[in-house]
């Protein structure tokens, strides 16, 4: 069979030049190897589909489709041979990627995998000097990036080779000679190397295994959602983040998948696509899922397009989960996770939050819902003892979706794996059911707009101006982007336009305050320690005191 023999309908793009075979028929006996030998390797879904569904429909740019799964498989296969043989790559190389959302960026993820090399995904939000330590932390080999010199300048000083996508660039590796079969992948090697924003200034890379990623997708379908080839996910969220991380689950489905035209979060065009495409699935951040419940209730949209709408990475209240679920109906689930265990501690699953009758709903609607199929979840205290039903302690958690660890950074591997156990960090309480309700953040950690902002971080950037002399970042509570960031500052003679300069000069953009309080001193404890409780709590005594009335559901 020729490689045209696998469209369906009109011809998808195929790549510019180089011969069409059809590396992925059914009777190529390396492939029928992969049967049994390479069974861990994330590009391994999307040989499977493209096998048994070529034709079914692949990608698309908003409406437009472009590629089915046979010229998805084949352009990621060409990706991994130009990787390997074109530029001389070996298996287990770090490629980076900072790029807004594309079309090709699904493509190049498939692809890097497909050549046995691990993905280092880059917030596009961060600032170069941000993207240069991860470049330089992580060895990258390569950086991937749509126009942007700063992104150039950054991967120079880190001496990481730079390619441009799309582009010519881009045009000469969909030229190369296609990689076949996929490169073996063993279940501890590294597939995802991920920067978390660092409490001391120092982003630390998660390492993400195959054997991770395997398991975040089985707990996609016990857990959160089955899928067909009849779904759709629509990519308004970071590819970057976890909303790239669950291409895996629809590729092994051969499902649909949509880059909306505008690169990210519209609420107008993501409904118009959902009504478009149908059975429509997205990951959101609570700030998303917010946006999009008050534009459709505006004009009292149809939610019929909508499949499952699945939101996490930050403070979903309990007002606003009634409110999304009288526009939406059954479509919302929540999961609970962290990079060091994408997506997997818990989930509050549709029935949960459907549920109106059972005696403990409005208790369940508040909590994070009930440990994943394939991980364990333990409140415990400072010994890592587990705490009884009720009692508020450190949340933990282990299986195989848990880390191998960090990134060349024992110290904090050590700190964060004990036993067995990933320490999150987070606090919260666990009923007799098995219901998990996060109660604080030990480690300060903020979420804006479903991004992970560290206070530590922004202090020192702050610190470094002559006229602070102490400042204190904490979050608050904000109907837009979850939580704002808010810097109370201590100095003398100095502006939030100062401020903001010495920001943007360091740190990303939404890092960045929504708020300067110039204070004469810092509520501090007997050992001098900020009490950043108090700030927060001040916060949040007058925004209870503005509040509107209570909004009916």
């Amino acid at each position: 069979m020729t490689w045209a023999g696998w469209a369906s309908g009109p011809p998808c793009p195929g790549p510019p030049q180089g011969p069409r075979r059809a590396f992925l028929g059914a009777r190529s006996p390396a492939l029928e190897r992969l049967s049994w030998s390479r069974p861990l390797n994330p590009a391994r879904h999307l040989l499977r589909s493209a096998r048994l569904f070529p034709r079914a429909p692949a990608l698309f740019h908003g409406t437009k489709r472009l590629l089915d799964y046979a010229g998805l498989a084949e352009r990621a296969a060409r990706i991994a041979g130009f990787l390997r043989r074109d530029l001389g790559l070996s298996e287990g190389e770090r490629v980076a990627i900072y790029m807004n959302n594309t079309p090709e960026y699904l493509e190049l993820l498939q692809g890097v995998w497909w050549a046995g090399m691990a993905v280092v995904p880059v917030n596009a939000r961060l600032h170069p000097r941000e993207l240069a330590f991860i470049l330089e932390d992580s060895a990258a080999a390569l950086l991937l990036v749509s126009q942007d010199s700063d992104a150039q300048s950054a991967a120079i000083a880190t001496r990481a080779r730079v390619l441009q996508v799309p582009g010519p660039d881009h045009a000469r590796m969909l030229r190369a000679s296609p990689l076949e079969p996929p490169a073996y992948r063993g279940p501890d090697d590294l597939a995802w190397l991920f920067y978390t924003s660092g409490t001391t200034g120092r982003p630390k890379g998660v390492m993400q295994t195959t054997r991770n990623l395997a398991a975040m997708t089985a707990c996609y379908f016990l857990d959160v959602d089955d899928i067909s080839r009849e779904d759709a996910t629509i990519y308004a969220a970071p590819f970057s983040h976890g909303a790239g991380m669950y291409n895996l689950p629809f590729i092994l489905r051969a499902a649909r998948h949509v880059v909306p035209e505008s690169g990210g979060f519209d609420p107008t065009e993501l409904h118009g696509l959902a009504q478009w495409h149908g059975r429509a699935c997205l990951f959101a951040a609570p700030t998303m899922v917010r946006r999009l419940v008050e534009s459709m209730a505006a004009c009292g949209a149809d939610p019929g397009g909508f499949k499952t709408l699945v939101y996490g990475g930050g403070p979903m209240y309990l007002e606003d989960i009634k409110h999304a679920r009288y526009i939406l109906g059954n479509r919302l689930v929540q999961i609970y996770g962290q990079g060091e265990s994408p997506m997997t501690i818990t989930c509050l699953s549709r029935e949960q939050i459907a549920s109106d009758d059972h005696p403990n709903w409005e208790a369940r609607l508040a909590s994070v819902g009930v440990a994943q199929s394939l991980v364990e979840v333990r409140v415990a205290n400072e010994s890592g003892a587990a705490l009884p039903p009720g009692e508020t302690g450190e949340v933990l958690v282990r299986g195989d979706a848990v880390m191998a660890g960090y990134w060349r950074n024992e110290e904090a591997t050590r700190a964060a794996l004990r036993e067995g156990w990933l320490w999150t960090g987070d606090l919260g309480t666990l009923d007799a059911e098995g219901f998990l309700t996060l109660k604080d953040r030990s480690k300060d950690l903020i979420i804006s707009g479903g991004s992970n902002v560290y206070p530590r971080e922004i202090e020192e950037v702050l610190l470094q101006h002559p006229r602070v002399h102490e400042v204190s970042v904490v979050g608050r509570r904000d109907a837009q982007w979850g939580e704002a960031v808010v810097a109370f500052v201590v100095g003398t003679g100095v502006s939030p336009e100062e401020l903001d300069a010495l920001c943007l000069e360091n740190i990303a953009r939404f890092k960045r305050p929504k708020q300067y309080r110039f204070v004469q001193s810092l509520p501090k404890n007997n050992y001098g320690k900020v009490l950043k409780t108090q700030l927060r709590a001040e916060l949040e005594a007058e925004l209870t005191a503005r509040a509107p009335s209570h909004r009916g559901t």
